[in-house]
């Protein structure tokens, strides 16, 4: 039923704010212009520069990394509100780039993963996973069998199994999908494809998170690049055999070619104007791909009340999704740190709420689950990336309809080579992860060098 286990970009702890390069008298006529000091930009511009090319980066926000995002708010617990994890470590290109920065990683341990009901006892997942799995294998192998593609949530409610489950079977069995889908994807199975949800590759080996940030990673990448940063491109224009582009701050560049970097969720939103139409496959793979929503909810207290046996725990509740799984960073940190994940609908509805009101809801669940005697946060951090003007969601997913295919039209050349694109949605093989954007980068770079 899952290729690749519950992950996600998510969080642990991180280092201190990341160093942005800028130049003042940057270059307005430079061979690239990348735009977006992601991840993708990043690795594209540093290919890009080794090559010999004149690269400038533009970055809408006053800090590089994009959806890898450091906070240093607590000086003494970095913390990752944005991509944390390395999935999978054998053969990850990001193995290697942490290796040659010397940034250390330690190991998230997913087993065991206690399930707490309210009132602190314990739910039995076992029969619920099997049957989950069972659920799952027959309605993709029914769903496969259709001319048109259907969502997974669709495919497994029209199968009699599901309409012979009584109620507390479908919410144990809920939590299983919750737990090892819709987490992973940063959606709700009503609108993930049946077909492709997790059609993607993976690499083997262990999950490691970074003790001092994975910002280190973005900084070690952004080392000898000329970055601007506070550019927001406004539009960009086709004009002879190269380009133009106009920014938020005045600026005019002209550059032979431009890399755009930017999240999914920003080109649905069409921030950038386009001056001539993309192609129609790639402009319908803007608008049918999904961009997925998950939210961190990062709590300090001033001891750890919570089991130490694994670095993770989850929560059955009345309420389908809503704070089901807890990560803890005191192993991580060395201070009594947890953060809470929510996903799909109920991030989008939290993501309406305060600070006030989200330390609320999320102390509720842990009081639930741990008396009344649990003490309040010191400290809070809340990421709201459907929010952010410059990522507005958190990562993609493969949507009713969609797969390899779109991505593929997504990725690579418009405007007879002149516009390029590229990001964690743009590669076939492993969207949705921080190594995926690396080497989305990395074959935009190849495409423009020719």
């Amino acid at each position: 039923m899952l290729s690749r286990r519950h992950l996600l970009a998510g969080i642990a702890s991180a280092a201190a704010s990341p160093l942005v390069l800028s130049s003042a008298k940057a270059q307005t006529k430079p061979d690239v212009i990348v735009i977006g000091a992601g991840m993708a930009g990043l690795s594209a511009s540093k290919a890009l520069t080794d090559q010999g090319l004149s690269v400038l980066v533009l970055e809408a926000r006053d800090r590089i990394g994009g959806r890898v995002w450091t906070s240093g708010q607590w000086h003494d617990v970095p913390v990752d509100l944005g991509a944390s994890w390395i999935h999978g470590t054998d053969g990850n290109p990001l193995t290697r780039l942490a290796d040659e920065a010397g940034i250390l990683r330690k190991q998230t341990r997913w087993d065991p993963n206690p399930v707490f009901k309210p009132g602190g006892g314990r739910a039995i997942m076992d029969e619920a996973e099997e049957r989950a799995e069972a659920l799952i294998d027959k309605a993709r192998a029914r769903a496969e069998e259709r001319d048109n593609d259907i969502s997974l949530g669709s495919a497994v409610e029209a199968l009699p199994d599901w309409s012979r489950l009584d109620q507390k079977e479908r919410q144990l069995i809920r939590h299983v999908v919750h737990d090892n889908i819709e987490l992973e994807y940063a959606n709700g199975w009503e609108d993930l494809s049946a077909w492709n949800f997790d059609d993607s590759g993976g690499f083997g080996g262990e999950e490691v998170v970074f003790p001092g940030g994975y910002g280190a990673l973005a900084d070690y990448l952004a080392q000898g690049l000329d970055v601007r940063t506070g550019e927001v491109v406004a539009r960009i224009e086709k004009t002879g055999k190269a380009a133009q582009l106009t920014t938020s701050t005045g600026s005019s560049y002209q550059p032979r070619h431009v890399l755009v970097t930017v999240p999914l969720g920003v080109l649905k939103t069409k921030q950038i104007e386009f001056s001539h139409p993309l192609s129609r496959k790639r402009a319908a793979a803007i608008k049918s791909l999904g961009m997925g929503l998950m939210n961190k909810c990062c709590l300090r207290f001033d001891r750890v009340f919570w089991p130490e046996s694994s670095d993770v725990f989850s929560y059955l509740g009345e309420k389908d999704g809503y704070w089901s799984e807890w990560l803890s960073l005191s192993k991580i940190s060395g201070k009594p740190v947890l953060m809470g994940f929510n996903v799909g609908d109920p991030a989008r509805e939290i993501e309406t709420m305060d600070d006030s009101a989200t330390v609320d809801q999320a102390m509720q669940v842990l009081k639930s689950i741990f008396g009344p005697a649990v003490p309040d946060p010191v400290a809070v951090q809340i990421s709201r990336w459907g929010k952010d003007p410059y990522a507005m969601g958190a990562y993609s997913f493969a949507a009713v309809g969609t797969g390899r295919k779109t991505r593929q039209a997504l990725a690579g050349a418009d405007w007879g080579g002149r516009l390029v694109f590229a990001g964690e949605a743009a590669h076939v093989e492993h969207p949705a992860t921080v190594h995926g954007a690396y080497l989305s980068g990395q074959e935009a770079a190849k495409l423009i060098v020719g």
